[in-house]
């Protein structure tokens, strides 16, 4: 056997036991930690206000904490296993609004985060929810891997639209306080209460109900075991009417920044 086909040799044995015997972690990782949330959480009653604009100049000012937490989240991604449904999901929302808020900073000043694709002009990327800028447990992300493959797709949890937060004024508030498990069935039903109740995103009567495109978009979301209105009136400020008109206001994408 020639020298060449012995190195050879030996250079396929080192890259199967560098590719196989060392591979990347599960985005469920076995014992990991339940995140406290707590420097999120801190930061959010900040720099979050009652209308749930977002002061950005605090979250740059505060940088050096901020990626404390995204490195504590990107450490620990759900065990399935260990974690309970309600621990996975306060973890997958707080995620997706931590990493859009992060995506926001990185490109700030902007005035839409709809901006943020045309900026970059990166091939086979057509939006900001498609840039693989996420890092969890060793595997990289979007921000639409996050909502649509792993909240829609593993919990049937329709509130989470109004939790998950996109960094646009027509979204719902995002929340002053981060979600954790414990608070989390709370946390949702509270969501669900002011989003409805919010006339700039909803208005709703009796007879009549312009609501949130989020509802056309997402409409299988909401009717899998009933109808949209029947969904509708567990969460809205008055009781509407099942044959009652249905239209959608136009989405305002504008940042949601404090003014």
């Amino acid at each position: 056997m020639s020298s060449f086909r012995i190195k050879l040799i030996i250079i396929l044995n080192l890259l199967s036991i560098s590719l196989f015997g060392c591979g990347s972690l599960n985005p469920t990782q076995k014992g990991s930690i339940i995140p406290d949330h707590q420097i999120f959480n801190d930061l959010l009653s900040k720099y979050v206000d009652e209308s749930g604009n977002v002061n950005y100049k605090g979250f740059k000012e505060e940088k050096s904490a901020f990626k404390k937490y995204l490195k504590e989240i990107k450490a620990n991604p759900p065990d399935t296993n260990t974690w309970t449904k309600k621990d996975q999901i306060a973890f997958w929302i707080n995620a997706y609004n931590a990493f859009t808020i992060e995506l926001i900073l990185d490109n700030y000043p902007i005035s839409s985060i709809k901006d943020i694709g045309a900026k970059l002009q990166i091939p086979f990327v057509n939006t900001p929810w498609d840039i693989k800028f996420i890092e969890i447990g060793g595997e990289e992300y979007d921000i639409n891997n996050i909502e649509h493959n792993i909240l829609r797709k593993n919990f049937d949890e329709p509130r989470i639209h109004f939790a998950i937060v996109c960094a646009s004024f027509s979204c719902p508030k995002l929340r002053r306080e981060a979600y954790t498990g414990e608070k989390l069935e709370a946390q949702l039903t509270q969501q669900a209460q002011s989003f409805l109740a919010d006339n700039r995103k909803n208005q709703i009567s009796q007879n009549s109900i312009v609501i949130s495109k989020i509802f056309s978009w997402f409409k299988g979301d909401f009717i899998k075991n009933e109808t949209l209105i029947s969904f509708l009136n567990q969460y809205a400020p008055v009781k509407i009417s099942s044959d009652a008109d249905i239209s959608y206001m136009k989405y305002d994408w504008r940042l949601n920044e404090q003014q």
